[in-house]
């Protein structure tokens, strides 16, 4: 498992307070809440949970492309380019991802 370990402690400080946990899964780092995933963070870079209506407003920001499993496109998540996450950057995609994925039932 590959990922960025940095950017794990980042992401970790973020979201451990606000009661999200982390496991190792998928391949890399899954963030989640209430049993849900809001973030995973694997070789790829940090996908987040954006949600089906989210989708064209998150492709329209810098540094993000639509997430791509075994060839499917995921609707709902994408991919971050990390050299664009600087604290803000990260703290308001963290915080998108944290509200779409609080409107979940818990698992």
């Amino acid at each position: 498992m590959a990922y960025d370990e940095v950017l794990a402690e980042r992401v970790t400080e973020r979201l451990e307070p606000e009661g999200v946990t982390s496991k190792k899964m998928f391949g890399g780092l899954t963030f989640l809440l209430q049993g849900n995933a809001l973030a995973n963070l694997y070789e790829e870079g940090l996908m987040v949970r954006v949600g089906p209506d989210g989708m064209d407003e998150a492709l329209s920001r810098p540094g993000t492309k639509q997430l791509v499993f075994r060839g499917k496109e995921q609707k709902g998540w994408v991919v971050l380019d990390e050299s664009t996450l600087d604290d803000d950057v990260l703290d308001d995609w963290l915080k998108w991802a944290m509200e779409v994925t609080a409107e979940l039932p818990p698992k």
